[in-house]
């Protein structure tokens, strides 16, 4: 980020830093957060090097955003969340790829196997990032500093990405450190010191500043994390409430939250952005049962099972609606949610208007029972279907298999 040119430095590089105990993981917990640099770009990088030091995007297509761009494509200003047609106009010369999503994930497992080596406290916060509890690993690795340098070395080895590690005595402190010095990063904050390393920092690095609460801090004169964590508590309670509190305790470097693994997934979602504005219905309801294959197969994946599905429209006019149903019994079969998605989509879609966007999204969910309906004899082996096309594109790729009813003529 270009602010970090203008903040003042210290040498955050060793644990043994510490000035409040000699033994960190006696009295402090040890915290990594780890975070893959431009993840999906880097993926794209690694499958085909020719693509290295050339501006690399990854996005939906025209009428998408940005999910990924590398630092080379940074330099022009491009980044996530950013409409691809401006980032083509800041970036003409650079490298547009739509992404290979089952890739990623791929990566994303093998990265949590590999950290799995080291702590069973691994909490995955999405594909490219996870917290590492290495407290009380000293006696089997040595120094988690080295632990951590180690697992940075074999993520560059074994995936062939860079990885950017974030070392401190709380989860908070270790997601800031890990951004500090992007990309191959490796920031240590030693146990005592959280609250030096972040003042100097510009308060919109602190973890829940957003874009609204960013412009009520400045008109406070607020501009580091620092000054926040002078701000009175009193001034912070009663302008923010009970968030006042937690930000405050953020600003001092502050975070009693464990690592947690396994953390519970509350929803599982995709959504397609069309190259042009779409009024055939054939094709948009292809659409639709493609993305509920691909968040069905995802819950399976999971272990899970939704009672809730939802679908998400988008109009030519970027009015957006949305729109649920809740199952009477939780199930991850695909043809029960095709049902609903089809059902759910015919009776809200207007007609008369063309849409840009089509999403199908699955909540309420919760671990798989393992056992079916009983009084619904077709569902299990529907099931079984679904198992065994999972098998299938696992191994020979997505689009082995395809039903029918997500092709379309056009």
């Amino acid at each position: 980020m270009d602010e970090k040119k203008t903040e003042s430095r210290a040498p955050w590089s060793a644990w043994t830093q510490a000035s409040n105990s000699s033994r960190p993981g006696a009295s402090c917990r040890v915290i990594a957060h780890l975070d893959l640099d431009a993840f999906f770009a880097a993926v794209e990088e690694s499958r085909d090097p020719s693509l290295r030091g050339k501006p690399v995007i990854v996005g939906g297509g025209e009428r998408g955003v940005v999910a990924t761009a590398n630092y080379e494509a940074r330099r022009y200003g491009v980044h996530s969340a950013m409409p691809i047609r401006t980032a083509r106009t800041l970036c003409p010369h650079g490298v547009f790829l739509p992404g290979h999503h089952d890739l990623y994930r791929d990566y994303s497992r093998r990265l949590m196997s590999l950290l799995a080596t080291y702590s069973p406290l691994v909490e995955q916060v999405s594909l490219d990032e996870a917290y590492v509890d290495l407290t009380g690993t000293e006696r089997l690795f040595g120094p988690p500093e080295m632990t951590a340098r180690l697992i940075q070395k074999r993520v560059k080895e074994e995936l062939g990405l860079s990885i950017s590690v974030g070392l401190a005595s709380n989860k908070l402190v270790a997601k800031v450190a890990s951004d500090y010095e992007k990309p191959a990063g490796f920031t240590v904050v030693p146990c005592g010191r959280e609250a030096e390393f972040l003042a100097p920092l510009a308060v919109q690095r602190l973890p829940g500043v957003g874009p609204a609460l960013l412009r009520q801090l400045r008109s406070w004169g607020v501009a580091t994390i620092g000054d926040l964590a002078r701000v009175p508590l009193r001034t912070l309670e009663l302008s923010l409430g009970e968030w006042g509190e937690a930000l405050a305790c953020r600003a001092r470097g502050e975070d009693a939250n464990p690592v947690t693994p396994g953390q519970i997934v509350k929803s599982i979602s995709r959504e397609h952005t069309f190259e042009t504005d779409v009024f055939d219905p054939r094709l948009l309801e292809s659409t639709l049962i493609a993305l509920t294959e691909d968040v069905c197969r995802r819950l399976r994946q999971s272990a899970l099972e939704a009672r809730t599905v939802t679908i998400k429209i988008r109009y030519a006019n970027f009015a957006t609606h949305t729109c649920s149903h809740t199952l009477s019994h939780p199930t991850d079969v695909d043809e029960a949610f095709f049902r609903e998605v089809r059902a759910l989509f015919h009776r809200h879609w207007r007609k008369s208007s063309c849409l840009r966007l089509v999403g199908v999204g699955l909540s309420n969910l919760a671990p798989r029972a393992g056992q079916d309906d009983l009084f619904d004899q077709e569902l299990p082996l529907l099931r079984e279907l679904d198992l065994k096309v999972d098998a299938i594109r696992e191994k020979y790729g997505k689009n082995a298999v395809r039903r029918g009813a997500t092709l379309s003529d056009q």
